[in-house]
């Protein structure tokens, strides 16, 4: 069982960054959704606050965030200037954006041989997903239930309906992950349908399959390229663990409000 937890924080934020004046954001959301760091979008607190309360609770203890050389206030906000009580924080640097899987291997000096949850500091996860994925003995997966994300997270549907599902085997191994599904491939496949958000426990051995894959198409050394690497050449068996509950994203300035409604009223204790 593990009590280590790494947190993707590096992202450029490209998309948090574009204005869209038909989003009202406060003067302090507006700031910071200018620097595209939406960890620390401002939701009553920085949104990673709600984050880092929901894996204290699911029973995780030492977290790093992977952060890029420039985040200074992410530096200073979370190794400076807050008191913990349930947690320990540390920081990895990637020094180049060259994807999610060259982030995931900045922390391979936190992680060591010890296994670890992995997730991304945009999307708020829900307790039991992060918990269950902590109980195991090898690697895993949460799978998120298609039509409890549509009813359930602030997400347009229209985004859903493009994000990435999970392709399992009989004994609810990952056979692999199907990005931007077609339609006539989501229906072909058993109910129900279960989206990746980037919700995974890895053991050691990701850092192998992470250092040896090439850049994908769009330049970038892509997570689930090195998964598949893992199942394809290192004999890894995933374990897909599936919800009927949603994740909040926060990916652009039009997310924010649907996300401070969700979290409106939720205590955080670090």
């Amino acid at each position: 069982m593990t009590d280590m937890a790494v947190i993707l924080a590096r992202g450029l934020g490209t998309r948090m960054r574009k204005k869209d004046d038909g989003s009202a954001l406060s003067e302090a959301q507006a700031a910071v959704a200018e620097t595209g760091v939406k960890a620390l979008v401002p939701i009553d607190r920085p949104f990673l606050d709600y984050v880092l309360h929901a894996l204290a609770d699911a029973g995780y203890r030492r977290i790093c965030l992977v952060i890029g050389p420039e985040h200074d206030n992410l530096r200073a906000y979370y190794g400076r200037d807050l008191q913990y009580t349930r947690l320990e924080i540390s920081f990895a640097v990637q020094e180049e954006p060259l994807g999610t899987a060259n982030a995931v291997l900045a922390a391979r000096d936190f992680a060591g041989d010890d296994a670890f949850l992995m997730i991304n500091s945009d999307n708020y996860y829900p307790v039991e997903a992060m918990a269950a994925l902590r109980q195991l003995d090898g690697p895993g997966l949460a799978a998120f239930e298609r039509d409890s994300m549509l009813a359930a997270s602030n997400i347009p549907a229209e985004r859903i309906t493009r994000f990435a599902v999970v392709e399992v085997d009989g004994d609810d191994r990952l056979r692999r992950i199907v990005e931007k599904p077609a339609p006539e491939f989501v229906a072909a496949l058993p109910a129900p349908v279960g989206v990746s958000m980037n919700c995974w426990r890895f053991g050691p051995e990701i850092f192998a399959a992470c250092a040896a894959i090439e850049p994908s198409e769009r330049g970038e050394l892509e997570l689930t390229d090195a998964v598949q690497y893992a199942i394809d050449q290192m004999g890894q068996a995933f374990q897909v663990l599936p919800f009927r509950a949603a994740v909040l994203d926060l990916t652009s300035r039009a997310d924010v409000a649907g996300v401070a409604a969700r979290l409106a009223g939720k205590p955080v204790r670090l």
